[in-house]
């Protein structure tokens, strides 16, 4: 498990011992300050004088101004909520209720277990088991997500990738058992597993494997599933994940561009490859840039797909569904975050998206309330209704700066997708760890632009609300959404106190119920039979994964059950994390708070004639890793001597892995909701070992959970924000109060 990202004193004793120096202008400065840049305040006709497209059509290649000639002037997008919790019965009534209110598409989100490809019954599933989604271990549980939402009518979207074979399969047959026919089905599976392996890390095989199945799921939709769209190549987690909108959109048409060719060269005719593919992106604040962006993926995709061969209309025009940002969702201030999701979706909608998730106001705090939901949705429904957005294709056509900022991001793309070729393609890209670098690498250029006021957020750096008589408030960025938190903010503990709390033991207790109950009523003859057979398709390349897995779950496997059949061929892919840049520290080097922080290490590191060492884990099944990753780099260049573990442990693991190598703090990272399982589990482990080292929980923590884990010894719990240098300062001084 040991992985270490040094701390770097030369470079931090230079920035603090001469604060006054000119610095040089290192390839981490330059990031820094070409992601702060802005577009100019004024275009003129010379902006768009002589670039291509300008009188193109909307539903006309390169589809500039949009896939289909009417756009919504005929049929505004689809309303689709993402959305998915606890058992099955609790998300169908979900689903109904939102149906019957005005959302117009299913979006299921599934829990992590589920997306590992582990049962609810597994060792390593439950306290993630309904906490992050809706928990799916068969086809029974299928059928009741599903129960009386007719799926003729209704179009299904499922984000799924690592376990895409047995939950897939256990759509089609229990829409199968209801009577729908498999050509009948409609809407969108995600497997898009490239982008697992950079950002958000529900990957279960090594990526060769992860290919194949991706490949025999586009090639069964193809042919028995013609109205599903069989891969949804997913732009969005790039851009949660830290990179800007240029690079989420280059990642995005890289991967893209890599299934289209494994496709083409398993033998599917490009046309109809190309023609099953839709993207999905990520919506953010900067209101122009990301109109432009999304108006430029319809250009470069045509390109693409052009190159690859494709020639029909269908095939070369980019659709997309798009989502609103949760990262730049706060937990202070909450209701502005309603304002941010309006403008975003308006966004999406001048970029002219095809469907749209709308997030609710209350994201940063834990799962959305009904009453936050209904609203997310209702944001839509307002703009499609009151506000006269669909009646006009594509407004910004002609526009001197959107067309210009348009071009400008055309281009920029094409220079990352050539690096991307330089390093031998996107699966080279991903395996020599260069995807996942730039993503990192603009991950800490963005925090340290919001630490130092380049980027402005209302509430947070900016027009911050005060109160005299509060306590100084410490977050941290171990997880989640990663923005300072001024001392002596307000906080709205009603807000926080009412977001949506799970009872994790009653879902766990009907999961393994129902589990218990399968078992002993199927044919288990049978289910073995299905599984060797799902297990032989594994090893023989010319049997359809999907189809073998569909034999399984009839039969009544489970969906942990079909995994383990794969992973008697494909073992479970680990990775061990990679050292951050210097991004964050060379950025931060002319800030007055981030070198005192930084001298105070030094102290440390002096007193004790080696640097404090910091652990920082992700337990259980949530790889959303972008805030431990920024933190564990930001720490490094303070001087601090940290350990990042590999994702997927269990407190197990790390107690054991503690008694080792006697780590000085013990950060825990935890977004998914499971921190009320996790971390009293971890710190009884400790006590048990004899191990006095100290714990700090970090990420998305009610503040009457984060009561709670501190009565249970935690030292601190940082929530959704901080500045680094403040986190510094919290690490320090517990690290000193050692020393008295």
């Amino acid at each position: 498990m040991d992985h270490r990202l040094k701390s770097r004193p030369d470079t931090t004793a230079q920035a603090v011992s001469m604060p006054d120096m000119q610095l040089s202008k290192t390839p981490e400065r330059r990031l820094f300050e070409s992601m702060a840049s802005r577009p100019k305040a004024l275009y003129t006709q010379e902006d768009i004088a002589g670039l291509p497209h300008l009188y193109s059509l909307p539903g006309a290649a390169p589809f500039l101004r949009g896939p289909y000639a009417s756009m919504y002037t005929e049929r505004p997008w689809t309303i689709r909520q993402y959305a998915g919790m606890a058992s099955a019965d609790d998300s169908n009534r979900m689903y109904r209720n939102a149906l019957a209110s005005g959302a117009q598409g299913l979006s299921i989100a599934f829990d992590l277990p589920t997306h590992r490809g582990y049962d609810s019954d597994h060792a390593m599933a439950g306290a993630d088991v309904g906490m992050a989604g809706v928990a799916i271990d068969s086809v029974e549980d299928m059928k009741r997500l599903l129960a009386n939402i007719p799926l003729d009518q209704v179009s299904v979207s499922m984000t799924m990738n690592g376990a895409v074979l047995p939950v897939l399969a256990a759509f089609i047959v229990a829409a199968e058992e209801a009577g729908v026919p498999a050509e009948a089905l409609s809407g969108t599976i995600q497997n898009d597993i490239l982008k697992e392996f950079i950002v958000r890390n529900t990957y279960i095989f090594a990526p060769a494997p992860s290919l194949r199945i991706a490949a025999d799921v586009v090639e069964f939709l193809a042919q028995k599933v013609p109205r599903f769209n069989a891969m949804s190549v997913s732009g969005y987690h790039f851009q949660e994940g830290g990179a800007d909108p240029v690079l989420a959109l280059a990642l995005t048409l890289a991967n893209a561009r890599t299934y289209a060719e494994l496709l083409q060269q398993r033998g599917m005719a490009i046309d109809q490859v190309c023609a099953q593919l839709s993207f999905f992106f990520g919506v953010g604040s900067d209101f122009y840039q990301e109109i432009a962006k999304l108006r430029a993926a319809r250009v470069l995709w045509c390109e693409i797909a052009e190159s690859l061969g494709a020639s029909t209309n269908k095939a070369r025009a980019l659709r997309m569904h798009c989502q609103t940002s949760g990262w730049s969702l706060t937990a202070q201030d909450t209701q502005n975050n309603i304002v941010r999701t309006t403008l975003q979706a308006l966004a999406a909608v001048f970029g002219g998206t095809q469907s749209l998730h709308t997030n609710a106001y209350d994201e940063a705090l834990s799962l959305p309330t009904e009453t936050s939901s209904c609203l997310a949705r209702n944001t839509q429904l307002i703009l499609q209704l009151e506000t006269g957005v669909c009646d006009v294709i594509d407004p910004w056509a002609g526009s001197y700066m959107m067309e210009s900022m348009t071009a400008d991001i055309v281009t920029r793309v094409r220079l990352i997708l050539q690096q991307i070729a330089a390093q031998g393609g996107m699966v080279a890209a991903i395996e020599n760890g260069w995807a996942e670098r730039q993503l990192r690498s603009a991950a800490a250029a963005t925090q340290a632009q919001i630490e130092l006021g380049a980027k402005a957020i209302v509430g947070l750096n900016k027009h911050v609300h005060v109160t005299a008589t509060e306590t100084p408030t410490h977050a941290s960025a171990l997880n989640g959404p990663v923005h300072p938190i001024p001392l002596n903010r307000e906080v709205q503990p009603a807000s926080l106190e009412q977001s949506l709390q799970l009872d994790h033991q009653r879902i766990l207790a009907g999961q393994q119920e129902s589990l218990r109950s399968l078992k002993q009523q199927r044919d288990e003859l049978a289910v073995r039979r299905a599984l060797r057979r799902l297990e032989a398709a594994a090893r023989h390349s010319d049997m359809n994964l999907l189809e073998a897995t569909m034999l399984a779950i009839r039969a009544r496997a489970t969906v942990g059950e079909c995994t383990a059949a794969l992973a008697a061929v494909w073992p479970y892919h680990s990775v061990q994390p990679e050292p951050a840049q210097p991004v964050f520290g060379a950025a931060m080097q002319e800030d007055a708070e981030w070198q005192r922080a930084c001298f105070r290490v030094d102290a440390l590191r002096r007193t004790w004639r080696r640097a404090p060492r910091v652990l920082i884990v992700k337990l259980g099944q949530d790889g959303h890793d972008r805030g431990a990753k920024l933190l564990a780099g930001a720490l490094a260049d303070a001087g601090f001597d940290v350990e990042l573990s590999p994702l997927f442990q269990s407190p197990v693991a790390v107690v054991a892995h503690t008694a080792q190598t006697l780590p000085d703090v013990i950060g825990v990272s935890s977004l998914a909701g499971s921190h009320m399982q996790f971390i009293p589990a971890l710190l009884t482990g400790l006590t048990e070992r004899g191990l006095a080292v100290p714990v700090i929980a970090g990420g998305v923590i009610p503040p009457s959970h984060a009561q709670y884990l501190k009565t249970l010894g935690v030292i601190e719990v940082f929530g959704p924000g901080m500045r680094m240098y403040e986190a510094v300062h919290v690490l320090c001084r517990q690290l000193e109060k050692s020393l008295l």
